[in-house]
This record gives C-alpha cells, structure tokens and sequence, in this order.
C-alpha cells in the first residue's frame, strides 16, 4: 500500500510538471511554463527589474518593455529564453525605441504640466483641465504597453505604433484592462516607490495575457 501511494504521487509530480506521462486526457495547458505560481512569480519579479534597470532613462522604457514582453511571453510558452535573448531583444528595439521614449516623455511632460497648473488654480475649469491630464495619462501608458507587446525585431515599432488604434478598439475590455494596469502602476509606486519593481512585472504579464485572452475567447 506503502509503495502504490508513493508511485501515485510520483505519477502525480511527473503529471503535473510535464515531465511523465499524462494521468487523464486533458486538452494542453494555455500556458505550460506557468505551472509553478512560485517560478512565476519570480520570473515576474525579474522581469520587473529588467524593466526598471533598462528604462531607468525614461526614453529607454518603451525597448525594456518589448524586451521584457517578449522575455514572459517565451517563458509562459515554456520556450527558451536565455538572458542573452532578452539583452538582444532590448538591443534590437532600442533604436526606434529612443524616438518613442522621447515622444512619450515630452506628451507626458506636457500633461503633467496641464496637471499642476490645474491642481494650482491658474487655469479657468481647472478640474476639468486636470482631469483630462490624468486621463491622457493612463492613455498614453495604454498605448505604450500596447506597442511594446506588439514590437518584434521583424516588424519593428512602426507598425506596432500605428496598430495601436486598431488593436484597442478591437477589444475595448481588454484597452480596460491595461488601463486599470497602468493605473495600479502608478498607484503603487507613488505609494512606495520599489514597489514599481514587481508592478511593472505585473504590467508585463499583463501585457502577454489580455491579448492572448482574446484569442482564447
């Protein structure tokens, strides 16, 4: 009985990791690199601190997240993914990258300043002013998630830029989503700021799964 109950859960072990045979017929698993929440939770966490460590110049941010994007979405395919292939892929988007950092830093720039002119008082209408600064706001780090997950080193970022409209209208719940990630993003780093190490993580995989959500639909 002793040694039955020992191979049962050593069937199980090798059923649940992917190493053995199956126990049961079960369609494959959507995402099968995924099946340790622990693992995964730190390649999160890694993730997070490629993102801060590669676009700690502001204008380098929209190259860290394709790199870090793409880094998950390997990872969560149970795909390889070798460091080497993440500093590539953060080389390669770094080019075009630059000129859609510089764009988002200066339209950012340029709402945060709508916004404390609103906050001060100096604008007539000044909390309907403010207002839609913070709403460009999340809209554009909607839009920089959105072509960060859509870069690859064949494509390039133009067209990742100019499919943003599309893909957002496209699936208006899943725009949403990403806004309401923006949102915690910036939430939790104003309310402690190494804590945009794991946020922007999250905003990672949150990248790789909304879209993929819709294609399972």
């Amino acid at each position: 009985m002793t040694s039955h109950r020992r191979a049962l859960r050593e069937a199980r072990r090798a059923d649940a990791s992917g190493s053995g045979p199956t126990l049961q017929e079960r369609p494959p698993a959507r995402y099968p690199g995924a099946a340790g929440a622990f693992a995964l939770f730190g390649e999160v966490l890694l993730t997070g601190l490629v993102i801060v460590l590669g676009g700690i110049a502001l204008v380098t941010l929209p190259a860290a997240l394709a790199a870090g994007i793409r880094h998950l979405r390997r990872y969560l395919n149970a795909e390889a993914s070798h460091p080497r292939m993440v500093w590539d892929d953060y080389r390669r988007a770094l080019p075009g990258g630059l000129i859609v950092g510089v764009v988002g830093v200066v339209v950012a720039a340029v709402l945060a300043l709508d916004i404390d002119l609103a906050a001060s008082g100096a604008l007539p209408g000044g909390t309907v002013v403010g207002l839609i600064g913070w709403a460009g706001l999340v809209a554009l780090a909607v839009a920089l998630l959105a072509a960060a997950a859509a870069w690859t080193p064949e494509r390039g970022w133009r067209p990742a830029v100019r499919g943003i409209p599309s893909t957002l209208t496209a699936d208006i719940a899943g725009a949403l989503y990403l806004a309401a990630t923006a949102v915690f993003v910036g939430v939790a780093t104003w309310m402690l700021v190494p804590v945009v190490i794991p946020a922007l993580g999250c905003a990672a995989l949150a990248a790789v799964a909304i879209p993929a959500r819709r294609r399972r639909r």
